[in-house]
């Protein structure tokens, strides 16, 4: 899950961006509305973390843009402004939910996996398919009842594809739930990981659909 943060607290920033790592997911961090804004053209994000207070202007003035969005972003507005009339306001602009600072990063992440649940097609927190099934909550794997061994980079592949498993997934999709602009890829990783999941989960689940990307389905048998 790729994350946009846009925080000028630098400090803070570090620290929320180091977190989310830690719990797998990709994020970039921006402290401005105008790279913040370059950010958003360049990449699709599954949430944006946004603080209301920035030094070029109100975080609220970048929600009109990320509406505009095909596939929108979910927004999470963090801000120490605790007036109920504020986060009416936010709420009323496009954002999705609200978090006061200071806030516990435990309760950030509850809240990100909250609003990704309520947006996914998936009808449960547990995605079954075949042999295979996939905690969304936990961060849980197990094929045939026995617990899979992920890495990061795997659960973070795995978790885009089981979110919305009716779906294709473009490359360009995955690619940017792997990695953020800081990080480096080559040419061929995305297909590392594809060919590591499937060794993992059985071949069978993971779809290629030439020219299109890639989806998450049932597969008879042991996908073996």
């Amino acid at each position: 899950m790729r994350v946009l943060l846009v925080e000028d607290d630098a400090a803070l920033s570090e620290a929320v961006c180091g977190y989310l790592r830690a719990k797998s997911f990709v994020v970039d961090a921006c402290p401005t509305l105008a790279e913040a804004g370059a950010a958003l053209r360049a990449a699709q994000y599954a949430a944006v973390l946004l603080d209301l207070h920035l030094g070029d202007g109100d975080g609220l003035s970048l929600l009109p843009q990320i509406r505009a969005i095909k596939e929108r972003p979910i927004v999470i507005v963090l801000t120490a402004r605790d007036q109920v009339t504020d986060r009416i306001r936010g709420l009323d602009a496009g954002a999705d939910d609200y978090l006061i600072k200071p806030y516990d990063p435990g309760e950030l992440l509850a809240r990100l996996r909250a609003v990704e649940r309520r947006r996914s097609t998936a009808s449960a927190p547990v995605v079954a398919l075949g042999d295979l099934e996939i905690d969304l909550t936990r961060e849980l794997v197990r094929r045939r009842g026995v617990p899979v061994a992920l890495t990061q980079k795997e659960w973070s592949l795995l978790r885009v594809m089981a979110t919305r498993p009716d779906r294709i997934h473009t490359r360009e999709n995955l690619q940017d739930a792997l990695y953020g602009f800081d990080d480096e890829a080559d040419s061929n990783t995305l297909e590392v990981f594809v060919s590591r999941l499937r060794r993992k989960l059985g071949r069978d689940h993971i779809q290629t659909l030439r020219g299109l990307g890639y989806r998450l389905v049932h597969a008879a048998g042991d996908g073996d």
